[in-house]
């Protein structure tokens, strides 16, 4: 059954060889719509004014291959997963590529339905993401526990790193004291000093800036820049 355009992702491909391009693109447009580029260069510029779901990305592309595109896209902090489709098995080359920022990475030739799981399991985790923050130079998705960093790398977040990056993003301009924050993310039974111990953990994460400190006062969320 077709799905119904409302509800359809949307795919940026980009591929420069146009008989695998064309095969690609309609097998993707069955479920999705597909816009289909073959440089990077375009690419790029189709990904910083337009939003997609996930990018299917071939490593090698004319003016700019798909590692560079991929670092390109994480530099601007656009989170969308990318796919990225090798003929290089190398390991070397594939942790080349996750490096850059790709989320996933296939080996060509590659079968047609590996394609669209994959391609389906980066669309639903892009969409938990849900809700994004910024967090002095970093992006918060607290749905999806994580954030993203000024050059695109993703760190995972605990529950209580999440919970508490949560409460100081809700109200960015209120400073929170180590009290109300005990109260909020912490169990009853913990003491004060975790406060600190957790905003420690989420700084190394992440960079000084994301939580500020208000001397004698507590904290708050860093500003976004």
């Amino acid at each position: 059954m077709a799905v119904q355009a409302a509800q359809r992702a949307r795919v940026l491909y980009v591929e420069d060889d146009a008989e695998i391009a064309a095969m690609t693109s309609d097998v993707l447009a069955e479920r999705y719509d597909v816009v289909c580029v073959d440089n990077g260069r375009e690419a790029l510029a189709r990904a910083l004014a337009e939003r997609f779901d996930v990018m299917v990305v071939d490593r090698r592309l004319p003016d700019l291959d798909g590692v560079a595109l991929v670092e390109a896209v994480r530099t601007a902090r656009i989170t969308t997963p990318v796919l990225l489709l090798t003929a290089l098995g190398a390991i070397a080359d594939r942790v080349e590529g996750l490096d850059a920022g790709a989320n996933d990475y296939l080996v060509k030739p590659f079968d047609f339905d590996e394609l669209l799981a994959r391609v389906r399991a980066l669309v639903r985790g892009h969409r938990a993401e849900g809700r994004r923050r910024d967090l002095g130079e970093w992006t918060f998705l607290p749905d999806a526990s994580v954030a993203y960093g000024p050059g695109g790398e993703r760190v995972a977040l605990t529950p209580t790193e999440t919970r508490l990056l949560a409460l100081l993003s809700e109200s960015p301009e209120h400073v929170f004291s180590r009290d109300e924050i005990l109260r909020a993310v912490f169990d009853s039974d913990d003491a004060l000093s975790s406060v600190d111990t957790y905003v420690h953990y989420v700084r190394r994460k992440t960079s000084p800036d994301v939580i500020e400190t208000v001397r004698g006062s507590g904290y708050r969320a860093g500003a976004a820049r």
